[in-house]
């Protein structure tokens, strides 16, 4: 029969392995904010990682043209994100397009090591440059620039070569405005 402490560490081992995951998904967005319209507004400067691991500050990061910021605040974000990714490849939308994972609090900060490997196993490699992780502090000004209801919707922006947001949506994706996207950065791009 196995030691009582170690039958113990066997189970707060087991138990902790179950929760944290969900604890750690479950804090990054507690905190409910009210929606907001940031058009017009400079997307704030934050510093946030690739997947490759490599530092990246927005949105200095996407300077000389026009860019498509697609920012989720949870797991379940990634459904809608998908569907923006494919509109905006079927319209042949030429920008810099960044999916940007974005979980405020002290605890995803600790886990993001951990979470990022879950991102990389789920992205083939050749995309990983186009995810850029915003934990902590880093994720708070995006959050308090846009809110975070609703938050399984992704907050799309579009961003002008200087950072300026022209576009924003948070209600979830159409093909009608997948197409509007790929105007603007088409109007964009000719300015």
């Amino acid at each position: 029969m196995p030691h009582p402490n170690r039958q113990f560490r066997r189970v707060f081992l087991l138990t902790s392995l179950v929760l944290m995951p969900a604890i750690f998904f479950a804090k990054g967005c507690s905190t409910p904010l009210a929606n907001r319209n940031p058009v017009g507004q400079v997307f704030p400067t934050v510093v946030g990682h690739s997947l490759e691991k490599n530092r990246t500050e927005l949105p200095a990061a996407l300077s000389g043209g026009p860019s498509i910021l697609l920012i989720g605040y949870e797991q379940k974000t990634q459904f809608d994100i998908d569907r923006w990714l494919m509109g905006l490849i079927q319209t042949e939308a030429v920008a810099n397009i960044v999916e940007l994972p974005t979980i405020p609090g002290l605890v995803p900060s600790i886990a993001s090591g951990w979470i990022d490997d879950g991102m990389r196993s789920g992205i083939p490699p050749e995309d990983w440059g186009s995810v850029v992780t915003l934990y902590g502090a880093a994720a708070t000004p995006v959050v308090a620039m846009t809110g975070n209801e609703n938050a399984q919707n992704t907050r799309v922006i579009v961003l002008n070569s200087s950072g300026m947001i022209m576009w924003f949506d948070d209600t979830g994706y159409s093909p009608r405005k997948a197409i509007a996207v790929a105007e603007l950065v088409s109007k964009l791009n000719k300015d």
